[in-house]
């Protein structure tokens, strides 16, 4: 496959790019700086996009995202918002209007789309959160909507915690009494899903790329000093991550989300990295 992609230089593009390459495909960048023989050049805050360089492509992945700061202020909430319906709007329309249009358009959306359910196993047929978070996701998986309305076949990936990066190298310990329900997947992982969503005809619309294994956030922690051969980190009771964090770790630290692959599991994606510990292992180089 021809594979147009945005967000190829973070945490999870970095991953999913050369992925999708060792598999035969072709990935050709969108950029927002003035592009080279092999990019596309896009400008989503100013609504701009190269529309005969997205022509003639089989796929689009699009999990390009701006970072979130701990505290969320009334603008960078705005912010947020103008970013993700500005990112999948300006892609779908495009899309949608190219004389030949691809087969395939996956975005990242994420699992802050369903409400905090305690105990309450979540799949992609679950009923969705109404605060600021799930409307954020809501409103950008919606955005999406002319791509599906042109023929394409959408696929909004309610993404996770994804095991990779920075994160997992910090010395985590137990969020607020540990015992909410964590949903995650490994970072490699994720590439191979994608990989899996652009090939697979049956997948269409919201997919949960998680492990069919979540743990509660006590489990989590105990699994990372594990794999780290050290000594979890400091407890931090609830009052402590709502004063360092506000709306934020109401929305996704303390937040019990249960979630399921169910799609993916119907679909028959068979996971590489189904155990918390062996996929912490993995990404941090640590000998099994």
């Amino acid at each position: 496959m021809r594979i147009l992609m945005a967000g190829v230089n973070g945490m999870i593009g970095s991953v999913v790019a050369p992925y999708l390459t060792s598999q035969g495909h072709e990935v050709v960048r969108l950029v927002r700086r003035e592009p080279a023989s092999s990019e596309v050049r896009w400008d989503p805050d100013s609504g701009l996009i190269d529309p005969e360089g997205v022509e003639g492509f089989d796929g689009v992945v699009h999990v390009a995202s701006m970072r979130w700061p701990l505290r969320w202020t009334p603008k960078f909430k705005q912010q947020m918002r103008q970013n993700r319906l500005a990112t999948n709007g300006l892609l779908a329309r495009t899309l949608a209007g190219c004389r030949r249009k691809p087969r395939v358009f996956v975005f990242a959306s994420g699992m802050g789309i369903y409400p905090s359910s305690g105990e309450e196993v979540l799949t992609e047929a679950s009923t969705l959160g109404t605060d600021f978070v799930a409307l954020l996701q809501r409103d950008g998986e919606a955005a999406a909507a002319p791509a599906s309305a042109a023929g394409i076949r959408v696929v909004s990936l309610r993404i996770p915690m994804v095991l990779g990066g920075a994160a997992i190298r910090q010395n985590m310990g137990r969020m607020g009494d540990g015992r909410q329900w964590s949903s995650w997947v490994a970072r490699d992982e994720l590439a191979s899903i994608i990989h899996y969503t652009l090939v697979t005809d049956a997948l269409v619309g919201p997919v949960n790329p998680v492990s069919p294994n979540p743990v509660r956030n006590a489990e989590m922690a105990t699994a990372l000093s594990r794999a780290r051969g050290n000594r979890a980190g400091p407890s931090l009771p609830a009052f402590v991550l709502r004063l360092m964090m506000g709306e934020m770790a109401e929305a996704l630290v303390l937040a019990s989300r249960r979630i399921m692959p169910a799609k993916l599991l119907a679909a028959g994606y068979q996971f590489r990295f189904p155990e918390i510990e062996t996929a912490l292992r993995h990404e941090l180089g640590v000998a099994v």
